[in-house]
């Protein structure tokens, strides 16, 4: 029972320590900083910036970004503010990097294809939406 005890507690430091460790600002619809009252949006960024994710003012998550030395790197998610996903790819270097797919809404594929050196290259496929 101590054990519990002490792993509880333990868990709640460590959550209260990553929650303590980002900062959040507040966004207008063009990401420009604003007043939590004018905001559209708000960003959260970890201290050590490797990661930036944005929200709706609601709370849902709008993307999620990676970065290494300051520079976009990692996979990047965006969402429609009902929660199903929009566009899902991989930045390298600052630039878009193999394949990458957006959604519709309904979670049927909108768009389709790869990128190398930030550039699109190669046949991108573009889907119609079924209603």
């Amino acid at each position: 029972m101590k054990i519990l005890i002490k792993f509880t507690i333990a868990l709640i430091f460590l959550f209260t320590l990553s929650f303590s460790a980002q900062n959040k600002t507040w966004l207008d619809a063009d990401f420009k900083e604003t007043n939590k009252e004018k905001s559209i949006y708000y960003k959260v960024t970890s201290n050590d910036k490797k990661e930036i994710t944005f929200f709706y003012k609601s709370g849902k998550v709008l993307k999620n970004i990676a970065f290494i030395n300051g520079e976009l790197n990692g996979f990047f998610s965006e969402f429609y503010e009902s929660g199903e996903v929009k566009t899902l790819g991989q930045y390298k270097n600052g630039l878009e990097e193999g394949v990458w797919k957006t959604y519709y809404k309904n979670g049927k594929n909108k768009e389709k294809g790869r990128y190398k050196n930030g550039e699109k290259v190669g046949v991108w496929k573009t889907f119609y939406k079924n209603f």
